[in-house]
């Protein structure tokens, strides 16, 4: 899509004349107009209306003026993945695993009422930042953010001193943590997990090959 002109395109793409597509938004044709030569854009109600037209992201709409993010699991959004209300309209804060129709669908961001809302969320999000910076971990940087993410995506299997295999993580849980790039360089990377309950640091390959766990510890 043509990032400078994406109301035309748009537009275009679906068949419609300037003049059909001001009568659906309930605006002037000279207001189309203005909008696809870039001299005007549309006000916040009318990119609602857009929104929901052509099935794309406000953020769309405006020429993808900014990179999406999760702020659940820190993915990248775009239209296919961008999560929407129980209106059908875009929700650009998450993606659509982690919420969907008005709803979190993982088990820890439906909890953080309790934790006293999203300001109380992210102050128990640096919480757990700062004792993971506690630990003084040789070669871990600074932890500095947490997103919230589901123990299938990392939960890896390690090898006991014992020789027996494991996984310390629940497929169906939800976790705070984080991927770090060693501070000593190479290819290695520290992954983070933390629950109510625990902190657990551990160190692999690219793609989660060769883990091995440096820290499990009780909180």
């Amino acid at each position: 899509m043509n990032k400078k002109n994406p109301i035309q395109e748009l537009r275009l793409t679906h068949g419609l004349s300037q003049d059909e597509l001001a009568k659906k938004v309930f605006v002037t044709r000279q207001a189309v107009s203005r909008w696809e030569t870039g001299e005007t854009i549309p006000n916040t109600e009318t990119l609602k209306l857009l929104s929901r037209l052509f099935d794309v992201s406000i953020n769309t709409l405006l020429g993808s003026p900014r990179e999406m993010i999760c702020r659940c699991c820190g993915m990248t959004l775009d239209d296919a993945t961008t999560s929407k209300e129980i209106s059908g309209e875009f929700n650009e804060d998450y993606c659509k695993w982690c919420y969907r129709e008005g709803e979190f669908t993982l088990d820890f961001w439906q909890r953080y009422a309790e934790l006293g809302g999203q300001e109380g969320f992210e102050q128990f999000k640096q919480q757990i930042a700062s004792e993971f910076n506690a630990l003084h971990i040789e070669g871990l940087p600074q932890v500095e953010e947490l997103n919230v993410l589901t123990g299938s995506y990392i939960n890896l299997e390690y090898t006991l001193p014992t020789g027996v295999k494991t996984k310390l993580l629940n497929d169906h849980a939800t976790y705070l943590g984080n991927q770090l790039p060693c501070t000593f360089g190479g290819s290695r990377c520290f992954g983070l997990a933390a629950s109510m309950q625990f902190l657990m640091v551990c160190t692999y390959e690219a793609n989660g090959e060769d883990p091995e766990l440096v820290l499990y510890k009780r909180r």
